[in-house]
């Protein structure tokens, strides 16, 4: 490891505690500063916060790596995710911005749900609570894997001797890094270094493909076809009914994923939600397309130069060490570590805001302090923290897998939810109940379990797996709609 390297990793860590201490003295004096940056965040910022977010170490090491082996079939996620992700900012961010602070200036998602349908607040509260700390404590692993993935590839027999393995070691110090600006900083920290995270994402994957392809070398040409797998730049190789659905329902999870709709709440103005959508849509498209193309290039590099790699989930790690001056590889390094790095934060700060608001005010300390609160949202990020790090310990685990199984979650119980208590008012104010809230909260957080549990989001039916958001979110919505109906009020004839 070239100490040139080093130091481009060390910049970027003094670089995030940077911002985590300029966060803390500008905006962690009372609630509603530390989760939500007081409502004032400017659309850039915003738009590149739910980008850094919600890409997380999946786009720099899953999808590549799912390209990497199975070819241009599996672009179609990173197609599904661009259209639901475009769906979210034109339906849910502007309602969800406005109808946040008007009714009754709602810090976290279950209180608005709460605000929402008061007759079923607490239930409401703590349900979507529960799931939030759940699910966020597998996705939140799931990044923590990528950085252990990092570490034990590119830092073999370069890390200190412990009684941790480089991977271990690997999460350890992700976590540890992200727990110290997110515990200062709060909200402001975590959208400040996921606006530079996001800027370093995106230049390492114009950067990266580029190199692959035409640097010496290089995989451009005719070489992208001699890679030995059938059909390998067909966009529908092997793609069957199922598969098609799997991949494109990825875009569903946009609508339920509170890491990334809490960015909408953030935005200091609902007339910029348009420009923020327009920054973060095109923050999107030139990542996914460059996520797309390293995998494939990286690939067909691979195969021309007669490299091993056993692990293609690491294809970015391999790349960035052979092609690249040490100074420059450890850029790359730090946009992975962005990339992990600026999910794991938002999912701990959203985690400790549903332990601290939806828990303790909520049962424990109804007239806590506003210093209080913030200091046990602090707590709350670490506790979430070392339980993600334990969950993350199988060095075997799979980012990709992880993530699937998170984002279905999520998805499936909050996306139909959020979209109904945003569009379904109903005739005379008539629509959406409480009752049917928490009917499709739990319905669609346990068809995703069930699916996951039966193996059916691996071989459906005698075929391949059906991705457990279709049912979940499909369950839900059906949830939602029937006990609504069932438990509407109609207002008496005059």
């Amino acid at each position: 490891m070239n100490s040139a390297t080093l130091a481009s990793l060390a910049a970027y860590f003094v670089l995030m505690l940077a911002i985590g201490l300029y966060a803390w003295r500008k905006s962690t004096g009372d609630s509603e500063g530390y989760l939500l940056a007081g409502r004032n965040l400017p659309p850039s910022v915003a738009a590149l916060s739910a980008g850094a977010s919600d890409m997380s170490g999946w786009l720099l090491l899953g999808l590549p790596g799912a390209l990497y082996a199975a070819g241009l079939v599996e672009a179609w996620i990173g197609i599904g995710l661009f259209l639901g992700a475009l769906a979210n900012w034109v339906i849910v961010a502007p309602r969800l911005r406005e109808q946040t602070e008007r009714i009754g200036n709602a810090l976290t998602i279950p209180q608005f749900l709460a605000n929402r349908f008061p007759e079923r607040g607490t239930a409401l509260r703590v349900t979507s609570a529960i799931i939030i700390v759940v699910f966020f404590t597998v996705y939140t692993a799931a990044g923590l894997v990528g950085g252990g993935k990092l570490f034990e590839t590119a830092f073999a027999g370069i890390l200190p001797n412990t009684m941790f393995s480089d991977y271990m070691l690997g999460i350890l110090i992700t976590a540890g890094i992200v727990l110290a600006y997110t515990m200062i900083g709060g909200f402001l920290a975590v959208s400040l270094t996921d606006f530079v995270q996001g800027l370093i994402m995106m230049f390492a994957l114009i950067i990266m493909p580029l190199v692959v392809m035409f640097g010496p070398g290089g995989s451009a040409g005719g070489s992208l076809q001699e890679v030995p797998v059938d059909g390998f730049l067909n966009l529908t190789q092997g793609l069957t009914a199922i598969g098609f659905i799997s991949a494109v329902t990825w875009g569903l999870g946009y609508f339920g994923q509170p890491h990334i709709i809490v960015r909408f709440m953030a935005i200091d103005k609902v007339k910029n939600v348009p420009r923020a959508a327009a920054f973060g849509m095109g923050w999107m498209g030139i990542a996914l397309i460059g996520s797309i193309g390293l995998g494939i290039a990286g690939r067909a590099y691979v195969e021309r130069n007669g490299l091993v790699i056993d692990d293609p989930e690491t294809i970015f790690i391999v790349l960035a060490q052979l092609l690249f001056h040490p100074a420059v590889t450890g850029f790359l390094y730090a946009a992975l570590l962005a990339a992990i790095m600026s999910t794991i934060s938002s999912q701990l700060l959203v985690s400790s805001s549903s332990l601290t608001e939806d828990f303790y005010r909520l049962f424990l300390r109804r007239n806590a302090s506003e210093r209080e609160a913030v200091n046990v949202s602090r707590v709350a990020v670490a506790l979430v923290a070392v339980a993600a790090s334990v969950l993350a310990s199988d060095p075997n685990s799979e980012v990709l897998g992880l993530v699937a199984n998170a984002w279905a979650g999520f998805g499936a119980a909050f996306g139909p939810l959020i979209l109904l208590a945003l569009l379904w008012h109903g005739k005379d104010g008539v629509g959406m109940t409480g009752t049917g809230a928490v009917a499709g909260l739990v319905t669609g957080a346990g068809v995703v379990a069930a699916w996951i549990t039966l193996g059916w989001n691996q071989a459906f039916l005698g075929g391949p797996g059906l991705y457990e958001i279709v049912p979940g979110f499909g369950a839900a919505m059906l949830a939602i709609i029937v006990v609504s109906k069932a438990t509407q009020k109609r207002p008496l004839a005059a």
